[in-house]
């Protein structure tokens, strides 16, 4: 049997634009996601620190040193310019697997010191 386990975290980040014209999707500047381990077109789950939405999407590869974190589509109703959130992504492991495995964890501020 399989369990589902947090795979990748970063934190620490604030929303940088939203494009409400757009089909869906978080636009994540390239060091967040190679920090990460994240693959464009990849599922995550974006976690709002300011209002509490909690919503599954998938990444764009945004440029690389830009920055961006922008909410796009259907998301850019959900945060606000300048808010906090975190972008987890989520692993299924085997019981042998699962002692071993650690979780990695961006921090944005790290990333954008770089």
């Amino acid at each position: 049997m399989f369990r589902r386990f947090l795979g990748s975290k970063i934190q620490g980040l604030r929303i940088t634009g939203l494009n409400l014209e757009y089909e869906g999707s978080i636009t994540l500047d390239e060091r967040y996601i190679a920090a990460a381990g994240i693959l464009p077109g990849e599922a995550v789950d974006v976690l709002s620190l300011e209002n509490d939405n909690r919503f599954t999407t998938y990444v764009i590869k945004g440029a690389r040193g830009s920055g961006v974190v922008e909410l796009n589509g259907p998301a850019a109703r959900l945060g606000l310019k300048g808010d906090r959130i975190m972008v987890l992504t989520y692993v299924m492991l085997s019981p042998e697997e699962i002692a071993a495995h650690k979780p990695t964890v961006v921090r944005a501020a790290d990333i954008a010191k770089s």
